[in-house]
């Protein structure tokens, strides 16, 4: 990690320096190899409040975290904390999402390769990522009018559907302005 640390209205002095360094090269240890990456420090005072920002931007992945406290050693402290739940989220999300994602190509295994989708309705305020619902089909291959009738028909604000043209997996779905939109793979 390379670090950028920067002091408005503070100076920045070595052991502050020391200090923040050693607590976020801490976050190392949740990474198989060291992250090779900047990260920005940025330290202010407002209002007789010591606030300290930290920016780390990664491949497929921007941890930032801000603090405040009366104690900049302390806002040190609380931003790595936060940090770490951050990262803590993130992986917890992507193991899961390695776990469907083994999960469906034993069932797509199981079923002979034909095609099957996972959707699920999750409570926004849940953090715990609750599946309240599960919903397999078979997708049809159509194109995107055909699509579009469909998800109409449905009453659905999207429809997920194979392209007959591509042979990949689309997505229709009902814009705020009234008109449709179309997400495809790269």
């Amino acid at each position: 990690m390379n670090f950028n640390i920067r002091g408005e209205n503070i100076e920045v002095t070595p052991s502050l320096r020391d200090y923040s360094e050693k607590k976020v090269k801490k976050l190392e240890r949740y990474f198989d190899s060291p992250p090779i990456s900047d990260v920005h420090i940025n330290m202010h005072v407002h209002n007789n409040e010591q606030v300290i920002e930290v920016t780390i931007p990664m491949q497929g992945l921007l941890l930032r975290a801000e603090e405040s406290h009366e104690d900049l050693y302390a806002a040190i402290d609380l931003v790595v904390e936060k940090l770490e739940r951050q990262i803590r989220k993130y992986k917890t999300k992507m193991n899961r999402k390695q776990r469907q994602n083994t999960r469906e190509q034993q069932l797509n295994k199981l079923y002979n390769g034909s095609a099957t989708v996972t959707y699920t309705e999750v409570d926004e305020e849940d953090t715990d990522f609750e599946v309240v619902r599960n919903k397999r089909f078979n997708l049809k291959p159509m194109d995107t009018e055909e699509a579009i009738l469909q998800m109409d028909m449905l009453g659905h604000s999207f429809f997920v559907f194979t392209n007959a043209e591509s042979g990949d997996t689309n997505v229709v779905y009902k814009r705020k302005d009234g008109r449709y939109g179309l997400i495809e793979p790269e």
